[in-house]
């Protein structure tokens, strides 16, 4: 790597938070992830706390690591934080077996996800208009 690309990725400061072993598939974080991306953290937040969907609570919680490393690490203003990436991957999946008729067991898979959220400070501030 040259040093101009080094030199490229100090300038744009990005802040992360990662939260392995989510008790949630793939599947069902990708949704809700895809809705908090471009927004303001406060109103990731804000979206979240009125989401009815149990694993809300776990990515607040990645959500308001960030911030509290971009405030603690950077001295970012945490009123210009917007959510940049947020994405999930696959970890392991617990394999359980339930007993069923004619002395048969089904399979259950209980699959885990890491979360990773990444802000980033605002350039500017746009102040009209609902949507942020």
């Amino acid at each position: 790597m040259s040093k101009k690309n080094k030199i490229n990725k100090s300038k744009d400061k990005k802040v992360k938070s990662i939260n392995n072993n989510v008790r949630s598939s793939v599947k069902k974080l990708n949704p809700i992830l895809k809705g908090i991306v471009g927004k303001k953290v406060e109103v990731a937040i804000r979206d979240l706390q009125f989401s009815e969907k149990r694993i809300t609570k776990d990515i607040r919680k990645t959500i308001s690591s960030a911030v509290a490393n971009a405030e603690n690490n950077f001295q970012y203003d945490i009123d210009k934080l917007i959510v940049k990436e947020a994405y999930c991957g696959k970890k392991i999946t617990m394999k359980r077996f339930r007993p069923r008729a004619k002395g048969r067991a089904a399979p259950i898979l209980k699959p885990y996800s890491s979360v990773t959220i990444i802000l980033t400070e605002a350039k500017k501030m746009e102040s009209h208009g609902s949507k942020s």
